[in-house]
């Protein structure tokens, strides 16, 4: 599949949004960040129906998952720290990482195996011009106690466990490329290896499908690729004019693939704008 982002080849789910982020599809609804108001919400996919407020927290929100005791959590990006969510939509700190981390958390994958969570970090100064550094990944325990798993990537990601394995696939967005771990029974990592170089793209948000491909957005260029090992690209969506920022695979048969794009990822461009939307396209493989 090779198509073009538009109104003849993709249905609009939501709109009205600054930048969405952290998509995920869970217990039939799909979730989002709106990481530049620190809202998340949820719906389910169907015409005029309106997104759910689930919870908001303190600057902005990125990732979403679910602990093994079915309590949503968010990585709150500037407060340094991953919230877990209530019935009542209070966010409690899960785990606090600004001790140890001095740069904005990024997005997160929960391991449904273990119940523990894989969280980037921007590794340096995105929006204040800082020269870039590589930043880390960090694995936090279902007690929220956090440790190191690996350093030196550039601009940790988004991240998936590989369905049937124990790979965990990391996108680092200025290095161009997905970068694959062994998880150890303690949910350390090992064996650091390339799995896909994907030079001039810039790869952020992903999710994986059944076959064990990524798809994964190219924010930069505009692009959702989806890719195998060794980096063979199999399909493109092109999105002109947009940053391409997050996507999951979902709705009754695991076929629809929801995608999140902006027109900047600038907080002063979204403040006025407000031009971010998730759209949706059929795809053959479903997710798992």
């Amino acid at each position: 599949m090779h198509i073009t982002l538009d109104s003849t080849t993709a249905t609009d789910v939501a709109a009205d949004i600054r930048f969405p982020e952290g998509n995920r599809w869970h217990d039939g609804r799909l979730w989002y960040s709106d990481m530049h108001t620190g809202e998340v919400f949820s719906l389910r996919p169907g015409p005029g129906v309106q997104p759910r407020l689930e919870a908001t927290v303190d600057g902005q929100s990125s990732g979403l998952g679910w602990l093994p005791d079915g309590r949503l959590i968010v990585s709150a990006m500037e407060s340094r720290t991953v919230v877990a969510v209530g019935e009542d939509g209070a966010a409690d700190v899960f785990a606090d990482l600004s001790g140890v981390e001095s740069s904005l958390l990024n997005d997160l994958v929960v391991d449904d195996a273990t119940g523990r969570t894989y969280i980037g970090a921007f590794g340096y100064d995105l929006y204040g011009g800082e020269e870039l550094r590589p930043g880390p990944l960090w694995v936090i325990d279902t007690d929220g106690s956090h440790r190191l798993a690996a350093d030196g990537l550039v601009f940790p990601n988004s991240a998936n466990v590989l369905p049937g394995t124990r790979t965990l696939v990391v996108s680092e967005t200025w290095g161009g490329r997905l970068t694959a771990f062994d998880i150890e029974p303690d949910g350390s990592l090992a064996g650091r290896r390339e799995w896909a170089a994907l030079p001039g793209t810039t790869p952020d948000g992903s999710t994986v499908d059944r076959d064990g491909a990524v798809w994964v957005c190219s924010v930069d260029t505009g692009e959702f690729l989806r890719v195998v090992e060794g980096g063979t690209v199999t399909d493109r969506i092109e999105a002109p004019g947009r940053c391409a920022i997050d996507c999951a695979l979902g709705g009754e048969d695991g076929r629809t693939l929801y995608l999140a794009t902006a027109d900047s990822y600038d907080p002063a461009v979204t403040a006025r704008t407000r031009a971010g939307r998730i759209s949706s396209v059929r795809v053959e493989v479903p997710g798992w």
